[in-house]
């Protein structure tokens, strides 16, 4: 008899999932930078997250009655308050910076993931993955080329919603060990929308029924993007799906320079090329050591090039 198919049987459903992912969040990232500095970020971040927490209201209400699981409730609202920072600083910064300079800059979330990990878990990061988060570094250095140039505010921003947004992650990993999955998304929509309320209703300023449905698609959005990636995910291993992030970039880069007239940077484009390719190969090693047997503890204790 032929044995049902694995998920990491099917690349090409894998690829074409993540294709979409891209696309989708190209989307958010066109309609953000249509937007402008219109709207504060706070402002623009809350009704952004209203409008997701909407989307789940029908979800949501069920999950809640069900009660949190002990332990849970710090632990959701620390991720709300980081992934609420983390959002508006991607807001100033998807207003301000070319989105070929954005898409690029986050592509070090993983990397940052991958540090936290470490920092606040007690994984082991190996050589080969120490050399691999080097090198994603200096893809960002190449990015911003500090004192070749000035780094702007929007960069800064874009850096600090990569770490808030790595901080957000590690946050659901630990979540997602005592909670369901469900409830894991809902609550997030719900805590960052609560988070962010009081620092949009400091800055609020009118707000067009044009802008709302904006948002309203931005959310929209989003949503399939996530639900994309999840699928990418269930069908193919990271080590496939996660090179083909990096034609967002280039769909970012055409997006910005046919729509928006922003000109292409090549520095960019390399230095997110960079950080895409440590990226890969962090995710092309998970994958193989997730495969191998356990190895007895005397020669686990042995240093591994990872």
């Amino acid at each position: 008899m032929t044995a049902p198919a694995q998920p990491s049987s099917r690349p090409v459903r894998g690829v074409l999932w993540m294709l979409l992912s891209g696309l989708c969040f190209v989307g958010v990232n066109a309609i953000v930078r249509h937007l402008g500095t219109a709207l504060p970020a706070a402002q623009s971040a809350f009704l952004r997250f209203a409008w997701g927490a909407l989307f789940l209201a029908p979800t949501l209400g069920p999950l809640l009655r069900r009660g949190l699981p002990p332990g849970t409730a710090g632990l959701f609202a620390g991720r709300g308050a980081v992934h609420a920072a983390a959002v508006i600083f991607w807001f100033y910064a998807m207003a301000r910076l070319p989105i070929a300079e954005v898409t690029a800059i986050g592509y070090l979330n993983p990397v940052l993931v991958t540090i936290g990990g470490v920092l606040f878990f007690g994984e082991r990061l190996a050589f080969r993955r120490i050399l691999a988060v080097l090198l994603a570094l200096a893809g960002a250095l190449v990015i911003l080329r500090p004192g070749l140039r000035d780094v702007s505010l929007g960069q800064l921003a874009q850096l600090c919603a990569a770490t808030g947004f790595a901080g957000s992650y590690l946050f659901a990993k630990r979540l997602s060990q005592l909670a369901p999955a469900g409830l894991v998304v809902a609550m997030m929509s719900l805590a960052v929308t609560l988070f962010l309320m009081p620092l949009a209703l400091a800055v609020w300023v009118p707000v067009t029924a044009l802008q709302l449905l904006w948002l309203g698609l931005t959310a929209a959005f989003a949503t399939a993007a996530h639900y994309a990636m999840t699928r990418a995910f269930r069908e193919a291993p990271l080590a496939v799906t996660q090179p083909v992030t990096f034609l967002q970039l280039v769909w970012a880069t055409l997006l910005g320079t046919m729509v928006f007239g922003e000109p292409v940077d090549p520095w960019v484009l390399a230095g997110g090329a960079i950080i895409i390719a440590a990226v890969s190969y962090i995710a092309w090693r998970e994958t193989v050591l997730a495969k191998r047997p356990p190895r007895p503890f005397a020669e686990a204790t042995k240093l591994q090039k990872v």
